[in-house]
């Protein structure tokens, strides 16, 4: 078919406007492909040059700040401090040994650290510093700065270093950091490269282990240009990273100085919990011991010093310590029996000094007896046969359950180190542990709180406050992340009828109120603040049928390590409870000498949230009371360590 003008005319149109089509489309490429080209040879020149000359571009990483921890107040307990040192570059100083020598001449310089410097610098390339001092004062750092010129290749340096300004009162519960060890890497599936940084820190212990993914924040990184032989030339960028997690506890920290100051001597551990919402007010446990030496690098002889002090200065006794509770768990016994009806508040058992269990006799502490006691009586005035006959009714098994209840023989969910479990033993676990059947006796031992039964400070401070409250309050000791308030742990009802739980209560209120009671000498009298609980005495040695018939030998008389451990637990105020204490001191001998004195002290501190008024004591106490104040006061005032006198 013959095309007509009109249609070669359309046609020729058609494949003019394809062309430049595709024209336009060649010369976006090839425009593209020139702009590429003058990037890469002009823009980019210096980069690609670096590189056709050997060198390269490396990524290095840069420490995270690590977070601040501070108590409910705002006082600071862990911090970041300036840390200086001096450094030294081989291949600058020359000859090393004589520069060092010169050095030691204007600063001190630790022996073994300068044969590590040494060793260290045959295996590190020449240009890389390798530090010669750590942890030297700001007037160490101004001598070498000052001489300099005559000292070739040496640098001061400043970094940061962990920093805990409160010292021994917050040892066992914040714990430290130091160096990341091979120990440490061996224990990580993927340990991030920010843990191959030297003398990076990471927690060990405490706190500062537990809460490490908090704490350490996220690395920066920074390129910088080196050569052939790894000498860094310039920085060219960096990215700075993000700081670790600031940490609010709970802990209250001039209670928990003074909880420290009021335990001084003695081998003792204090928990004090609030009761409305699970908070730790003061987690104390002495001796204790000073951290930031093992942030530095702790010594031979002060290591030993602490290993080998048989009051245990490294053990976090508050929740690693596990004791027999003693008197202190009868309350436990006394719940499970009015639960399963086996016991009303008005019945009466007699007890004339044991109760015998088939030929073996249950003793109790007072060897003449009681004579006929109700709930009430036995617990004001502690009567242990009241206890084995109500035991061996309602049976192990409900005693056990009651205690869990009421959070003892669990583990509590702390950020703390060897945070131990106890054990609230029943038949199973007797045939599961031990391959035996559980006995009549083994449940008169348990119905006192000995035998099998353990309990840690932290769960009888638990335990008493469940009891004031009726609530299963669960142990807070984070308040806030990076202040973000953490969850609440006041808890929800317990499964336990309320007119029990009160008659346990009113019955805690005689032991420290009624004359007859085993804490009256250490009772609060300011009627706003009166306080129930209970003492407790457990027996860490078996007493003999002969020591018994000649008459049980004193505490006062026995060596420290044989003597009976002291333990009171308490709740205050008694008609709208606020705060439960626990405290236990090892071989302190009687609860009502050596820990009640010290519950009722601590727990007035922390009532008026300060030095309580005198009238508060009992006028028989009140002279004592005074001079005790004055020298606490004295002990907790703020002291220049001589380690620390120098530093900026």
């Amino acid at each position: 078919m013959k095309r007509t003008p009109k249609t070669q005319g359309a046609a020729y149109k058609r494949l003019t406007r394809r062309a430049l089509v595709l024209g336009g489309m060649q010369f976006a490429f090839v425009g593209g492909l020139a702009a590429r080209m003058r990037y890469m040879q002009v823009d980019q020149a210096d980069q690609y040059r670096l590189l056709a000359e050997e060198n390269r571009i490396n990524i290095r990483l840069i420490p995270p700040t690590r977070g601040r921890i501070y108590d409910r107040n705002g006082q600071i307990i862990g911090q970041n401090a300036p840390s200086y040192r001096i450094v030294i570059v081989r291949e600058d100083a020359g000859d090393v040994d004589k520069v060092i020598a010169k050095l030691s001449q204007l600063i001190p310089l630790n022996e073994d650290e300068i044969e590590r410097a040494k060793a260290e610098m045959k295996r590190t390339a020449p240009f890389l510093p390798v530090t010669l001092a750590d942890q030297v004062t700001w007037e160490d750092i101004s001598k070498v700065a000052i001489n300099t010129p005559a000292l070739p290749g040496v640098t001061p340096e400043v970094g940061l270093t962990r920093q805990y300004p409160r010292y021994e009162d917050f040892a066992h519960v914040v714990g430290y950091v130091g160096p990341v060890s091979d120990y440490d890497l061996s224990k990580m599936e993927d340990p991030e490269p920010v843990l191959m940084i030297p003398r990076f820190q990471i927690g060990k212990v405490g706190l500062e282990a537990k809460k490490e993914d908090l704490l350490r924040g996220k690395a920066g990184a920074k390129r910088v240009e080196v050569n052939a032989t790894g000498r860094v030339m310039r920085e060219l960028d960096r990215r700075e990273g993000q700081p670790g997690a600031d940490l609010q506890l709970t802990i209250d920290a001039d209670l928990q100085e003074y909880a420290q100051a009021r335990l001084a001597g003695e081998s003792a551990a204090v928990v004090v919990i609030d009761c409305e919402t699970g908070d730790l007010r003061a987690i104390s446990s002495t001796p204790s011991f000073d951290p930031n030496l093992f942030v530095r690098g702790i010594s031979v002889a002060d290591y030993q010093a602490l290993t080998q002090d048989n009051h245990r200065p490294l053990a976090n006794k508050t929740v690693q310590g596990t004791y027999p509770p003693g008197s202190t768990f009868k309350m436990i016994t006394a719940l499970a029996a009015l639960e399963a009806g086996v016991v009303g508040p008005g019945n009466t058992v007699y007890c004339p000094g044991y109760l015998k269990v088939g030929s073996r006799r249950f003793h109790c502490w007072k060897r003449g007896g009681h004579g006929m006691v109700d709930l009430e009586t036995s617990l004001k005035r502690s009567c242990d046969v009241y206890y084995y006959d109500v035991a061996l009714r309602v049976g192990i098994d409900k005693i056990s359950d009651m205690a869990r209840k009421f959070g003892l023989g669990i583990k509590h969910d702390l950020p703390m180190s060897a945070v131990a479990a106890g054990l609230a033993p029943n038949q199973e676990w007797k045939q599961t542990t031990h391959g035996q059947d559980w006995l009549v006796g083994d449940t008169a031992n348990a119905s006192i709180g000995q035998g099998f039964m353990l309990a840690s400070p932290m769960q009888l401070a638990v335990m008493t406050a469940r009891i004031a409250t009726g609530r299963s309050v669960t142990p807070r000791l984070i308040r806030s992340v990076d202040g973000v308030e953490q969850p609440s742990g006041a808890g929800e009802p317990l499964d336990v009828n309320p007119a029990n739980l009160d008659q346990v209560r009113k019955a805690m209120y005689k032991v420290s109120n009624d004359r007859r009671g085993t804490a009256y000498r250490s009772r609060i009298i300011a009627d706003e603040f009166r306080m129930a609980g209970k003492t407790g005495t457990s027996q860490v040695r078996n007493i003999t049928k002969a020591e018994r018939a000649a008459g049980v030998i004193r505490n006062e008389d026995l060596p420290w390590e044989r003597r009976d451990h002291a333990l009171y637990v308490s709740f205050a105020p008694y008609d709208n409870p606020k705060y439960a204490v626990a405290v236990v001191v090892e071989h302190g001998g009687g609860g009502s000498k050596a820990a009640a004195p010290v519950a009722r002290d601590v727990m007035l501190q922390a009532l008026y949230n300060g030095t309580p008024p005198l009238e508060a004591y009992p006028v028989a106490d009140r002279d004592r009371i005074k001079e005790q104040q004055k020298r606490l006061e004295g002990d907790r005032r703020p002291k220049a360590r001589p380690d620390e006198k120098d530093r900026a």
